[in-house]
């Protein structure tokens, strides 16, 4: 009796390990498939992607020029006033040097004459700002 158990116990274990061994095989396959679908979709992603950026850097390179270009001119327009600045305090330490101070009280005598309106605003300027350090203290 126990040789016929042995037989039917090995033959029983050999179905199931082959069914087994079956299932396994099916299994992996199927794991493999999956796998290679989800590699396929990691491949088209990032090819999608390295579209959409080589698509994107013309535009983003026009956009770099556009910015350099607009900084160019702004530092080429303050540039040129300070330069025309600079120009006037050199005409203006050249002034102060040539003249006494009689003739430069002649000079802001005329200017207020010719512009009476402007002189009067800045004299009012001044005052408000000698008023405002006098009394800050």
């Amino acid at each position: 009796m126990d040789n016929q158990f042995r037989d039917v116990n090995s033959s029983s274990v050999a179905g199931t390990a082959a069914r087994l061994k079956d299932q396994f095989t099916e299994k992996a396959a199927q794991f493999g498939e999956k796998a290679a679908q989800a590699k396929e979709a990691v491949v088209d992603f990032g090819r999608k992607a390295v579209d959409n950026l080589d698509a994107q850097r013309a535009p983003a390179a026009g956009t770099l020029d556009q910015t350099a270009s607009a900084l160019h001119e702004q530092a080429e327009r303050v540039a040129g006033a300070a330069r025309a600045t600079a120009d006037k305090l050199h005409a203006t330490a050249d002034y102060m040097r040539n003249q006494d101070v009689k003739a430069m009280a002649k000079d802001v005598e005329d200017l207020v004459r010719r512009y009476p309106g402007p002189a009067l605003a800045i004299a009012a300027v001044v005052g408000f700002m000698t008023a405002r350090v006098l009394t800050r203290d």
